[in-house]
């Protein structure tokens, strides 16, 4: 077993870490540029990004692969750089992480509809989430995070080459949004579907992204957990993002982020986070929040 599913199964709580592209674009990103070349033409970014939210507490970091897909690189022209890009994240992470730490490797949409809705066939996205999964293992991940999933089917293949590819645990996350109806993915998954089917297909740990406010991860935690034994995660916006004179801003503070979480923690999650918005500051602001009170 995992050290990683041994700790929660003791009932600790970790922390993870914040978000990568708002780091990124806060240390030399351009806009359009990729995230993962980043891990070939800056490295040293890419490690101290690592090591900052380490320092700040996180028990794991992710890698900078959230697009590393065939599919998504092939956009940059780097549709034949997989394993290396992925590989050069994770070794770049591995570098930076203390010992008892861990490693995620990151592992999002592809980009592409899985026929009817688009031209990708099961066969094929298998394959390419495969070949991400081959990288990540090379540059020596300690379990996968597949995450910000819309589309059931494809995240189920992901879960799949991720265990079929490797022994490692694998954490599996959706992401909502709220209409009339309540809480869904953009294929009209719900909480409950996402928690049960995902625990079904294999994922060792399930949970939630990006997307909505804190206080709508509340409810979708606590839905998820009254459908699911399984370890829960959740990674947590800054809040809704707002545009300002060409400036995207985030309006939830660390403080007010990190005096929800232990009632996350209470809704049924195992493992708390940052997404979008969140660096370093909100990290030190959760682990005080779930740890020292």
């Amino acid at each position: 077993m995992s050290k990683i599913l041994d700790r929660l199964a003791a009932g600790e709580v970790l922390v993870s870490d914040g978000a990568t592209g708002t780091y990124l674009q806060a240390n030399g990103l351009e806009p359009g540029g990729c995230p993962e070349e980043f891990n070939d033409t800056h490295p040293d970014v890419v490690r101290q990004m690592a090591a900052n939210y380490f320092a700040a507490g996180s028990d794991m970091v992710e890698t900078n692969t959230f697009g590393g897909s065939r599919y998504m690189l092939a956009k940059y022209g780097h549709g034949e750089r997989v394993e290396e890009l992925n590989r050069k994240g994770a070794q770049l992470a591995r570098e930076a992480a203390p010992d008892g730490s861990f490693v995620l490797g990151s592992i999002g949409p592809t980009g592409e509809f899985l026929v009817p809705n688009g031209t990708a066939t099961e066969e094929d996205m298998f394959e390419v989430f495969c070949e991400q999964v081959r990288g990540l293992v090379d540059g020596d991940v300690d379990a996968f995070c597949i995450e910000t999933m819309s589309d059931l089917g494809e995240t189920i293949l992901a879960v799949k080459a991720a265990k079929e590819t490797t022994d490692l645990p694998v954490i599996a996350t959706m992401t909502y949004d709220r209409g009339p109806r309540g809480l869904f993915t953009m294929f009209g998954v719900t909480p409950v579907g996402a928690a049960q089917q995902l625990s079904a297909a294999g994922a060792d740990i399930v949970g939630s992204n990006c997307g909505i406010k804190i206080e709508d991860m509340l409810e979708i935690i606590a839905q998820m957990r009254s459908a699911t034994d399984r370890p829960i995660l959740t990674h947590v916006n800054a809040g809704i993002p707002r545009i300002e004179d060409g400036a995207i801003l985030y309006p939830d503070t660390p403080e007010h982020m990190a005096s929800l979480m232990p009632k996350m923690v209470e809704s049924g999650a195992n493992i708390i986070g940052g997404c979008c918005g969140t660096g370093p500051d909100y990290v030190r602001a959760f682990v005080q929040a779930v740890r020292l009170g």
